[in-house]
């Protein structure tokens, strides 16, 4: 829909003001009590970029001939040799990475998984933030991290100051989910309503969930599917969490033993502040449509944005310049759906005023 280069994005000047024209229109809407409900869904989804898996080099995948290559480098020697030293450089290139990857045609693009099993793209994870009542995109960023957990808290803010709302409610999949995250929106007054990851194989081995476990924070302990107390033993500090260890001395006698644990004791761990995740998840039980809703509001914008740029998806390089190239797909979509909503000669009027 958009025809771009990295020449015409090369000027700061430009950029800037594609990314002002783009929040400028969200505060119009804003203003005409287009986002008055203060309800958005945060979701991510991955746009390729310019450079292809063929000039991207990550530690993660040590297969970086294939055998078509190899078949050519025994033909040409001098190639293979050329090849080499150039492998040689990336190497230390990606020593020297943070995150262990080089991308030779677009430095910023990284090498991320898809939902496909053993598939994956060189490009940018896309964060939106889309109204429920009118599916606008409020807010928007681009990254090149591949996963979402680091984002909730980021892309709820950067809404709250879009709209300029404290008073916000956040619908988010489960890839969100992160204590710290969630913690960060609840003190800055922000719902959030999102599914807890299911890390836990004990339901798929038959044994009781950590659900099964009813806490009593009048006690600070837990009730076990035996009827037996599982009290506090001790505090520790993990991966930067400060979580609580909880187990019941009738464990070894338990006759339901063998479906809660094949240790001697079956623990359970609380982190400091879950009260705002129990907090969350009686929102969640309240409200069984949340997931629904989340999906209708947050999955089409991107649909339709990258049924307008075509297969390839962004045209330029750099995380600067494609977060431009997203800003002007962000404003052309959000236009069209404030024709649609007030319809042309309103919107234009609005514009002029």
């Amino acid at each position: 829909m958009l025809e771009l280069s990295g020449e015409f994005l090369a000027s700061g000047k430009i950029m800037a003001a594609i990314r002002g024209v783009c929040r400028e229109f969200i505060v119009m809407c804003r203003d005409l009590k287009l986002f008055s409900e203060a309800i958005v869904a945060i979701d991510g989804s991955k746009f390729k970029a310019v450079n292809n898996r063929d000039k991207n080099f990550t530690d993660r995948d040590p297969a970086l001939v294939t055998e078509a290559r190899v078949e050519h480098i025994k033909q040409k020697v001098e190639t293979v040799k050329k090849q080499m030293r150039e492998l040689k450089q990336i190497g230390r290139q990606m020593a020297q990475a943070p995150d262990g990857q080089v991308s030779l045609t677009d430095p910023d693009a990284r090498s991320m998984a898809t939902s496909g099993r053993g598939t994956g793209m060189v490009g940018y994870n896309v964060q939106t933030a889309v109204d429920t009542k009118h599916h606008m995109i409020v807010a928007h960023e681009v990254t090149n991290v591949g996963h979402d957990r680091d984002q909730l808290s980021p892309m709820a803010r950067k809404t709250c100051d879009a709209i300029d709302e404290t008073d916000l409610t956040v619908f988010a999949d489960r890839g969100y989910y992160k204590s710290e995250q969630i913690l960060d929106c609840e003190l800055a007054g922000i719902k959030t309503l999102v599914p807890k990851s299911h890390t836990s194989g004990n339901g798929a081995v038959g044994l009781f969930d950590k659900a099964d476990f009813r806490y009593i924070p009048a006690k600070d302990e837990y009730r076990c599917p035996a009827g037996q107390r599982a009290i506090w033993r001790f505090t520790t500090l993990e991966h930067g969490l400060t979580l609580n260890k909880y187990w019941s001395s009738a464990c070894p006698r338990c006759a339901i033993k063998a479906k809660c644990t094949t240790g001697d004791y079956r623990r359970i761990t609380r982190w400091e502040h879950e009260d705002v995740l129990d907090k969350m998840q009686r929102r969640l039980n309240r409200s069984p449509q949340v997931p629904r809703i989340r999906r209708q509001t947050a999955e089409h914008p991107f649909g339709t944005i990258k049924a307008w740029m075509g297969a390839t998806h962004f045209l330029t390089k750099t995380i600067p310049r494609v977060s431009t190239e997203m800003s002007l797909h962000v404003l052309a979509y959000n236009m069209k759906r404030a024709m649609q909503i007030l319809g042309i000669a309103p919107l234009v009027a609005a514009i002029r005023g």
